[in-house]
């Protein structure tokens, strides 16, 4: 059930916009404030999935609200209401954070819409400071190797600018974590970043996927809903495996980058989204471009920086410290104590052709820690590591 508040000193538009939203769908539960001030400390002492706040009001007008709120829980979407002769006003809120604004007396299908994309997006804002908080505990870079402070020293250096960056190598290696710790250590850490697995969605649907659809798009298109580009708005995307998109999305893409918009399927509505785009790929771009299945325009844009993830076997000596990693996490999830390796078991580890990489490094250690002694030995490696 979404929870709305309306924040608006007239009764009269209050009855309407309650009347409209309820009629619309009986699962938003509404709540009414007459004014600034009582709306703010009801947004203290409450969570709320939307505000529709006015902009004129006694005690405390619309403007003072929003800044207010924006420090509360800046989480909140808030719709701002604006009279005839507070146009002005209200475009100035957008700059101080508003989600939009809507004209007196309310449009029907503009109040609607907003509303419906509003609720969408904060659905996916909620989701994504989830994943942040998870992402901030569980995704470090580990090792002291050349390659990796190659990387290191890459990310110190880019991050903080606005150029794509492009990441390959191998499955396994490690490039979403790189594409984390770029946008943890950017200017827009404080904005959400949002995954998408190119390679995971049906070719059908990874435009919808992308870019939001409007309801009627396509048979199962039941409501309008956002895409990843605008649940981005303001921070980073990141698609992984780009190279298995499809050629008709890489064009849509292409004009994302080249004019910062988007169309939702089944609309001409162009939406600005300002976003910084993260891609990865395993796959060799340039001769997916020789064979048709890649364009070069896309890939000129998105390569302006090129970060090569190389694979375990590349770099060996990192292989004790991502094992003592893996061991404390492991030993946490399972609520064990930590096991030791043995330096012969270590060394024996770094012996090993890593296919899998730290994906199957990390799935060793695990065996190793379940099945091995207390002190993990050689023995150990070789009977439970094996291939």
């Amino acid at each position: 059930m979404s929870k709305i508040l309306i924040i608006e000193d007239e009764a009269a538009i209050r009855r309407v916009l309650v009347k409209i939203l309820t009629e619309e769908n009986d699962s938003y539960q509404v709540i009414e404030a007459e004014d600034g001030l009582s709306g703010v400390e009801l947004i203290k002492k409450e969570d709320y999935d939307l505000v529709l706040c006015d902009i004129k009001m006694p005690k405390m007008d619309g403007v003072e609200v929003l800044e207010a709120v924006k420090k509360i829980k800046p989480e909140v979407p808030i719709v701002m209401i604006s009279g005839h002769g507070d146009l002005d006003t209200a475009v100035n809120t957008m700059r101080l954070g508003a989600f939009d604004y809507i004209s007196k007396p309310p449009d029907l299908n503009r109040l609607l819409n907003t509303v419906r994309i509003a609720l969408d997006r904060k659905e996916l804002v909620v989701e994504n400071t989830r994943l942040k908080k998870k992402v901030s505990k569980n995704y470090e870079m580990i090792g002291e190797s050349p390659a990796i402070s190659q990387i290191k020293e890459m990310i110190e250096k880019v991050a903080p600018t606005e150029a794509r960056v492009l990441i390959t190598g191998p499955n396994g290696t490690g490039k979403e974590l790189v594409a984390h710790w770029l946008h943890q250590k950017s200017d827009r850490s404080k904005g959400p970043m949002i995954e998408v697995n190119c390679a995971a969605i049906p070719a059908e649907l990874i435009e919808s996927e992308l870019f939001g659809h409007v309801k009627g798009a396509f048979t199962s298109a039941n409501k309008d809903r956002a895409g990843k580009f605008e649940a981005a708005n303001g921070g980073t995307i990141f698609l992984d495996e780009v190279g298995d998109m499809s050629l008709s999305a890489q064009a849509k893409v292409l004009r994302a980058l080249q004019e910062n918009k988007v169309q939702r399927v089944g609309s001409d509505k162009d939406i600005k989204v300002n976003v910084r785009i993260v891609a990865a790929t395993n796959k060799d771009l340039k001769k997916e471009i020789s064979e048709g299945n890649f364009r070069e325009d896309l890939y000129h844009r998105l390569a302006v920086i090129l970060i090569k993830v190389p694979p375990l076997n590349d770099r060996r000596e990192d292989i004790p410290l991502l094992v003592d990693y893996f061991t404390n996490r492991i030993a946490s999830e399972h609520g064990t104590s930590q096991k030791k390796f043995s330096d012969k078991a270590l060394k024996l580890l770094q012996e090993y052709d890593w296919t899998g990489n730290i994906r199957e490094l990390r799935n060793v250690v695990e065996r190793l820690i379940i099945l091995g002694a207390a002190e993990v030995s050689e023995n150990d490696v070789k009977l439970f590591a094996s291939k």
